[in-house]
């Protein structure tokens, strides 16, 4: 199905959100169309607010929790509960040669200064000025360094031994997209054994909130699920990390593998009117499935942003035969770590041998009680970058 010389294995997943963290409470929340929002606390914007976490059970020292930006303290946290799952937690040799590629956002802002800039540039006799002074005077230089998004690889490192190579990589959805995808290639080709990939993204943060609305990106009012929206996405915190694994080097330490990952790919659009819908159907082709393959399901990272969530509709529409599961309507829209989550809720849904229900969605969503065989990922930027991956079941 792929061109990789290697079968790359997921031997390991490690999820949070706002269903709560783990394998067992994913596939339960997904199982009994459970979801947790909040309409009231960032009103009008409903957000998908994280679960309860205990740190210390991921992160024990309180310093570096305290260091963390809440972004960083998901990630980190998720990628502890990935190397547990896959057995490796704690193992100093096999996590001194493992490499680690992440997809993260730019860090978090300093709220209380930009509601002050925001609130009185319009006061002031030359607004201009009036930014740059306050830029200067008020942004704390340290400022700067905790919004790295590489930290998040740096915090990693610290708190769980991961030394081997690092690699960051920033843009929105295209970023997680592309970080599956090198991390595969690597391992396929031979340069790598063994990997830790994923992300994080705090969605609770009002800086974010005003950047996607200013942009015409966030649904408003009562909350709906993705494929019900008249266009807007809702927001979720979530960190989504995967053990990624040679078939040899796995079987060599005796993991149980989870998944295989047989392809990744990624496309970058220019966006005129059909462009996601022939970009979607283009990567398909290049799968070689048949749009009516037996065994095979979608799970779309669906935002809920328009017009590309219409075209997303018109190509799951087209392979009609495919039954198709949005994760957004539960989780919410995370960016960099939703294509990594939805590989991990794939890996579950192979693993139980059967798809999650479908949500109450305008004839998109079809119940299946069929065979299931492989997973069809995809990932569909809000306003640009699109992908799929193959995720099959394990021999």
């Amino acid at each position: 199905m792929a061109d990789a010389r290697r079968e790359v294995l997921i031997t390991g997943i490690g999820i949070v959100s706002s269903l709560g963290e783990g394998a067992d409470a994913h596939w339960q929340a997904l199982s009994a169309h459970a979801a947790n929002i909040d309409a009231q606390r960032f009103a009008p914007f409903p957000v998908h607010p994280l679960a309860p976490l205990d740190l210390d059970k991921q992160i024990p020292k309180k310093g570096d929790q305290r260091q963390m930006e809440a972004w960083q303290r998901i990630g980190t946290y998720a990628a502890g509960l990935a190397l547990v799952d896959a057995g490796l937690k704690g193992n100093a040799e096999l996590l001194g040669r493992m490499d680690m590629i992440v997809a993260a956002g730019g860090g978090e802002r300093d709220i209380a200064v930009d509601g002050a800039i925001l609130s009185n540039r319009g006061k002031a006799a030359h607004p201009d000025v009036f930014l740059n002074e306050r830029l200067m005077g008020d942004l704390r230089p340290t400022l700067f360094l905790a919004q790295l998004s590489n930290l998040l690889a740096g915090n990693i490192s610290i708190v769980h031994g991961v030394t081997g190579s690092s690699r960051t990589f920033m843009g929105e959805e295209s970023a997680g997209v592309d970080a599956v995808r090198i991390a595969h290639a690597r391992i396929a080709d031979g340069t790598s054994d063994l990997a830790l990939v994923g992300g994080s993204h705090n969605g609770e943060r009002e800086d974010l909130l005003l950047l996607y609305d200013s942009g015409g990106h966030l649904a408003r009012g009562a909350f709906k699920p993705v494929w019900e929206r008249s266009g807007g996405m809702v927001l979720g915190s979530l960190g989504a990390f995967l053990v990624l694994e040679a078939r040899e080097h796995a079987q060599a330490r005796g993991a149980k593998p989870l998944a295989r990952l047989s392809a990744v790919l990624s496309e970058r659009s220019s966006r005129p009117a059909g462009a996601v819908t022939a970009a979607l159907a283009g990567m398909w082709h290049k799968l070689g499935l048949r749009a009516n393959a037996p065994g095979t399901a979608m799970i779309s990272g669906a935002t809920g942003a328009e017009p590309a969530t219409a075209e997303e509709r018109a190509f799951a529409q087209s392979v009609a035969n495919v039954p198709v599961r949005a994760t957004g309507s539960y989780l919410g829209h995370g960016f960099e770590p939703q294509f990594a989550m939805n590989i991990a809720l794939a890996s579950l849904a192979l693993g139980h041998h059967m798809l999650f229900p479908p949500a109450p969605t305008s004839g998109v969503e079809q119940a299946y009680e069929g065979p299931l065989d492989r997973i069809v990922v995809t990932a569909v930027g809000h306003w640009r970058g699109e992908g799929l991956a193959l995720v099959e079941r394990a021999t």
